[in-house]
């Protein structure tokens, strides 16, 4: 496909944003379409008048990740019912100068865990992180999941404050937490089901990272991790070790990216030419 006056651009958003592998799949799903559509990565630190350069150069979609997921919403026309309850926005679509937002978040970690044979109905979920990845996993699962409980633990005791109170607000599920103590992390771990970590830590480059030490672990515990590079997080590594049935977060990466796709271009994605080269990619 050659680029050329009628290429529709698309990018993702963030600072950092050079570990993005957004690009790779999306412009390998465009070829698969043949669709004249190209994919790049732009390190943004003043959102605000990033917005206005997608607005004035016509840039079609935006995939938005840390940190401007929260701090986005204020700047846009229009937010889907989800996004706007979660506060948390990771996909923008520029439909004739507006800006409307999505989050795909959620979805794509709801049917990452499905898919996996993981059942949620009645399970007890703790959850470490309260950013925007976290928000968007937690209003999932607790309108959708069908959860027994719903415990959110993080280090910043505003963000977890708030995301426990909107939980409970917007979505009428009575879910706990509060801040990561070492003994109380392992407390709340072992009183789990469904371990989920939507914080950073373990991401490239510093994959040897773990949210939580292994003793945590036990044979009969669930483990996502959303982060999806390195493939095998350090977090994973030691959960498999212990018997764990572990989901990675490549999987959630993947549902949201093609969610993105279908929501950019209105043309169903090639899931499994997006999941080949991804993987391909993560395991070297």
């Amino acid at each position: 496909m050659m680029i050329n006056g009628e290429t529709k651009i698309c990018a993702v958003i963030g600072n950092p944003i050079a570990h993005s592998l957004s690009p790779l799949i999306h412009n390998a799903a465009f070829r698969e379409k043949g669709l004249n559509y190209v994919y790049v990565a732009f390190q943004v630190e003043d959102l605000k008048d990033a917005i206005a350069g997608v607005k004035a150069l016509g840039i079609q979609g935006l995939s938005v990740t840390i940190p401007h997921k929260i701090e986005i919403v204020p700047y846009l026309d229009d937010i889907d019912s989800l996004a706007l309850a979660i506060g948390s926005v990771n996909t923008v679509v520029n439909s004739h100068g507006r800006l409307k937002g999505y989050n795909s978040d959620g979805p794509g970690a709801l049917k990452a865990l499905k898919d996996a044979g993981v059942i949620l109905s009645g399970s007890r979920v703790v959850i470490i992180g309260s950013g925007g990845a976290a928000r968007a996993v937690a209003f999932t699962l607790a309108r959708d999941g069908k959860l027994g409980t719903l415990t959110i633990l993080g280090i910043l005791t505003d963000q977890v404050e708030g995301l426990i109170a909107d939980v409970r607000l917007k979505v009428g599920f009575k879910a706990d937490g509060g801040l990561i103590e070492k003994d109380g992390l392992r407390q709340k771990v072992n009183e789990a089901d469904i371990l989920i970590n939507c914080s950073p830590v373990g991401m490239y480059p510093q994959a040897e990272e773990s949210p939580l030490d292994r003793i945590c672990l036990r044979r009969d515990l669930v483990v996502f991790d959303i982060v999806y590079n390195p493939l095998k997080t350090r977090l994973l590594r030691d959960a498999e070790e212990k018997g764990c049935k572990t989901v990675p977060g490549s999987e959630m990466f993947l549902n949201q990216a093609a969610i993105q796709f279908e929501l950019f271009t209105g043309v169903e994605p090639p899931v499994e030419s997006m999941r080949n080269v991804l993987l391909r990619h993560l395991q070297g």
